[in-house]
């Protein structure tokens, strides 16, 4: 191999070989490309933000959660301020109110300088028909949904889930017409049937109203449930169907039948979601008004704590007398038993969500 000799700029010789290679002498680093790293970095384009945390505070992302926060902050104000409406007007009433608030059954607006109104009767026949309903649908619901995600083909699962669906768009007053002229003259034997055997206990007591007609808080809870029945079932249909498929895997590997894989697996995974979806139909409960108005036909008072008792709901009871609302005081009055039903249902649905997000184990 022939190894010849050059003479560099600097004068030193160096050797090259048959490929044209330099062989620097020992120690010799003039030749040596210099370090990368200490180069000056390439300059940035104008006018291009750079990616990352150090993205211009008024970019895109900027915006969006400005505008996010923005549309919470909204909806959190106007809950606020329709609160805060609802307790300015009421204060005055409440203030002139010659009876108790929160014990007196007595309902009596109609003398401005002698306001006599409590709440009593109101919460008892909204409680008796919003957990009867509840207490009706929320079996119905979950086994509906049970149904849907783990029995039916899914050729009947997905038109069946849209018929359920759809009871959420018929409106109130629909129901409440199917309630009065349907569902009481057919109802009204099996109320019969409870009083007669089960009369010793209070909730089938003879109430303040006759079962002729069944124009009863029984007959309203079963148009409730009815009602609140597609809430339910969809929250728990989607809860179920999140059910890993692993935990139903392994319990079928066990030997397990299609009940025991539900009850070991589907329903403890979905048990905090249909505590949720029970609740939300509970606030629905609470707050419809036309349903109940129309199947409630009576102004007595309840006081009994039966289902067969007649009266008002706190939304029935203010949508009565919705045309008389021309005097501060009176309106005030029932602009107070508003309020307390505002605060019942925010915290009935703010528990529900609670639930949904996963803070209270179920």
């Amino acid at each position: 191999m022939t190894v010849h000799d050059q003479t560099t700029p600097t004068g030193r010789s160096v050797s090259t070989g048959p490929a044209g290679s330099r062989a620097l002498p020992p120690g010799d680093t003039a030749l040596m490309p210099t370090d990368l790293s200490k180069q000056p970095a390439a300059p940035q384009p104008k006018g291009k933000a750079t990616s990352g945390r150090g993205q211009n505070k008024f970019g895109a992302e900027f915006i969006f959660r400005s505008a996010a926060t923005a549309a919470g902050a909204i909806i959190v104000a106007a809950i606020a301020l329709i609160a805060l409406f609802l307790l300015v007007r009421a204060v005055p009433s409440v203030a002139a109110n010659e009876a108790n608030f929160f014990t007196s059954t007595e309902f009596n607006t109609s003398d401005a300088n002698h306001l006599r109104f409590g709440i009593k009767d109101l919460f008892m026949v909204t409680v008796l028909s919003s957990l009867l309903a509840l207490a009706i649908a929320v079996p119905i619901g979950v086994g509906i949904a049970l149904f849907l995600t783990q029995y039916a083909p899914k050729a009947l699962a997905r038109p069946f889930s849209m018929l359920v669906d759809l009871l959420a768009a018929v409106p109130s007053i629909v129901f409440g017409m199917w309630g009065f002229l349907v569902l009481a003259p057919e109802i009204e034997p099996f109320q019969r049937f409870l009083n007669e055997k089960l009369g010793w206990f209070f909730l089938f007591a003879d109430g303040n109203v006759s079962i002729s007609g069944g124009g009863t808080i029984f007959t309203a809870g079963v148009v409730l449930a009815v009602m609140i029945l597609p809430i339910i079932t969809s929250v728990s249909r989607e809860v179920f169907g999140l059910t890993p498929r692993a935990h139903i895997e392994a319990a079928q590997a066990l030997g397990a039948t299609k009940w025991e894989v539900v009850r070991m697996t589907v329903l403890p995974y979905g048990r905090s979601g249909v505590i949720a979806g029970s609740m939300l139909g509970l606030g629905r409960a609470l707050g419809e008004t036309i349903a109940v108005l129309i199947v409630l036909r009576t102004s007595a008072q309840a006081g009994h704590w039966s289902l067969f008792d007649g009266g008002y709901t706190f939304a029935s009871k203010i949508a009565a007398a919705a045309a008389e609302f021309s005097s501060k005081l009176p309106t005030g009055a029932y602009i107070a038993a508003g309020f307390v039903l505002f605060a019942l249902t925010f915290v009935v649905n703010a528990l529900a969500r609670l639930v949904a997000g996963g803070k209270v184990n179920g």
